[in-house]
């Protein structure tokens, strides 16, 4: 389910019970986990929709400069169905990820640092989100799973770690500090 491309929901389906309580149970599935977002093939659907939400608890114990390093702020709690994400700008980041579907692993994954998203709401209506920093990283991240893409297909493979010797090693490492230490790829 997560390697496959999910099909496009059609705007009857959005409004049908079984969509609305999809949605509110990936919902409470994102916040008991926890995470930042979740996408339909995450739970068995291949269908095109996601929910994101980064509520201000989730920065707890992060210092406003880590916050300000990761381009992090509160996101309220949001559906977009059919997404089409356009990158804007040509710059990228590299910051520490993970993933509800690979729990207990954390690695480095090159993002976008702005894009443009149009979709459509819970409701079926139009939405567009303009995203940077650690926002614009959660929808690329999301979306990725709608188009059958994980981050470990994006990740620089030698930062691959689990999640408690992340926090034991590179916890308060940068992401320049972590590929420092690693050194190059060896080539064969």
């Amino acid at each position: 389910m997560l390697r496959r491309r999910a099909r496009e929901l059609t705007p009857g389906e959005i409004a049908t019970p079984a969509i609305q309580d999809l949605i509110a149970g990936m919902r409470d599935t994102m916040r008991d986990a926890p995470g930042v977002g979740l996408a339909a093939p995450q739970v068995g659907e291949s269908i095109q929709l996601v929910v994101i939400e980064d509520p201000p608890q989730a920065h707890a114990g992060m210092t406003p400069a880590q916050l300000a390093e990761r381009e992090r702020a509160a996101v309220a709690f949001h559906v977009l169905i059919n997404p089409r994400l356009t990158v804007e700008g040509d710059d990228e980041v590299a910051a520490y990820e993970g993933c509800l579907s690979f729990s207990g692993f954390t690695m480095i994954v090159p993002r976008w640092r702005r894009v443009r998203v149009e979709a459509l709401d819970e409701r079926g209506e139009p939405v567009v989100k303009i995203a940077s920093g650690w926002y614009a990283r959660i929808l690329q991240h999301e979306i990725d799973h709608l188009r059958g893409v994980l981050c470990c297909d994006r990740m620089e493979s030698r930062t691959l770690a689990t999640h408690d010797n992340h926090l034991r090693h590179w916890r308060n490492a940068t992401v320049d500090e972590a590929r420092a230490a690693l050194g190059p790829m060896p080539v064969d």
